[in-house]
């Protein structure tokens, strides 16, 4: 395949190729009707001839040349499946598409500061596990690190203290940047404001711009409900003290903070009554 690549990534052996699907042609044609000259043209063809595109064989004093259509059939296919995993309903593709709508949006609301405070998210989910459990993957760094990041991303440095004025530290990466030798993707410092064991917990956190200034500050407020099933979890996420340079923080937190929840949920509902491994990262906690 990628000697195929390769060989038609040349425009004029392209042009050849498009000859060719024509009708079979000799060399010396080929030359007229490219229009190049015949030695140049004999190389493309050999070229295209080791890729397994086209064959030839000797007429007399010609030799003619024709198009083998199956390895661009096989190569239509591949590229095919490429472009169908990319946009594939609910893909990464499809995710990169939808924060690429809202980052344009943001960017245009955010003109001055405090252009979006008072902006609050809303997120619900029914989890298939107790308050007590859905509490302790709620503060337990341990287990928070499991699910705590959008789809694309992995924690890579956690700080939880569930208690009042305790710390709340989040850093993250991207998920396929296992040894860390790429940058850090985002990092938020916080405190945390109340904690009600498997009833309630506030805390603000604000995520840090590239420079270390603080984009915003954020109250998220999570309740936690008992019901037949389980537990409903509702968060309030508000936004306060929003600078301009914010935005493309703002433009990601529906759909970042609303992927972490459906990690969360889809590890409860896996194991509803164990606890998930801890992932390896740099997690700490205070009692």
């Amino acid at each position: 395949m990628d000697a195929l690549l390769i060989a038609l990534a040349d425009p004029a052996r392209w042009r050849l190729v498009s000859l060719l699907a024509e009708r079979p042609r000799s060399v010396g044609v080929l030359a007229q009707l490219a229009p190049a000259r015949q030695p140049q043209t004999t190389k493309h063809l050999q070229t295209l001839e080791r890729a397994g595109v086209v064959t030839s064989q000797r007429t007399g004093q010609r030799r003619v040349y024709a198009l083998r259509p199956g390895p661009l059939r096989d190569l239509a296919a591949t590229l095919g499946r490429l472009a169908d995993t990319a946009e594939q309903a609910g893909g990464a593709r499809e995710t990169f598409d939808r924060y690429g709508l809202s980052l344009r949006a943001e960017r245009l609301a955010a003109q001055e500061p405090g252009w979006a405070d008072d902006r609050s998210f809303s997120f619900l989910r029914s989890l298939p596990a107790s308050p007590d459990l859905v509490w302790r993957h709620l503060t337990e760094p341990a287990l928070l690190a499991g699910w705590w990041a959008p789809d694309d991303l992995r924690v890579s440095e956690l700080v939880f203290e569930p208690r009042e004025g305790g710390r709340v530290v989040l850093e993250y990466r991207d998920v396929e940047d296992t040894g860390g030798s790429d940058v850090v993707v985002g990092r938020a410092e916080g405190v945390v404001e109340r904690a009600r064991p498997g009833t309630r917990l506030v805390y603000r956190s604000s995520p840090l711009l590239p420079g270390g200034g603080v984009a915003f500050t954020a109250q998220v407020d999570l309740g936690l409900v008992p019901t037949d099933a389980g537990t409903d979890l509702d968060v309030r996420y508000r936004i306060a003290d929003s600078t301009i340079d914010s935005a493309d923080f703002v433009a990601g937190i529906e759909i970042g903070f609303g992927q972490s929840l459906d990690k969360l949920a889809a590890i409860l509902a896996a194991a509803p009554s164990g606890t998930a491994d801890a992932p390896d990262t740099d997690t700490r906690s205070t009692p």
